[in-house]
């Protein structure tokens, strides 16, 4: 299989597996940027955002608050939680398969989420918006 998130789904590869139900799948990044980085699929594939149906798209929400939950009801520190997911290349998406990072966090360990904040005009706050309602 190309997609290696759709076997680990299928049990075709190896996977410590968190949580699983009939709609999305819950296992340990074997790539971790902190302790506890957990990585939740939707069962059906999906390459992306646009590609993701709704209600798998909520179901991984839904597994990701539980699974957070349990990290800080556990015996794993953390003293916060990030949600991460990329959609597509230029968000730094590198497996083509729909997936939520759930990472465990605790001052200074190591993982940054870095920007530029900016300070638009309304007016150009307002434009976006406008162009953003178009689209839906």
């Amino acid at each position: 299989m190309d997609c290696v998130f759709c076997a680990i789904v299928a049990g075709a590869a190896p996977a410590s597996v968190v949580y699983s139900d009939d709609r999305v799948m819950a296992f340990m990044d074997i790539r971790p940027v902190v302790t506890g980085h957990l990585l939740v699929v939707p069962r059906r594939h999906a390459v992306g955002l646009a590609d993701l149906d709704p209600d798998d798209g909520a179901a991984l929400l839904r597994a990701a608050q539980r699974l957070a939950a349990a990290i800080r009801a556990g015996d794993l520190p953390s003293a916060g939680i990030n949600l991460f997911l990329a959609d597509g290349v230029a968000a730094g998406q590198e497996v083509f398969h729909a997936h939520l990072h759930v990472l465990p966090r605790n001052p200074g360990d190591g993982f940054r989420l870095g920007f530029d904040a900016r300070n638009p005009a309304r007016s150009e706050l307002d434009a976006r918006a406008a162009t953003i309602r178009a689209a839906l």
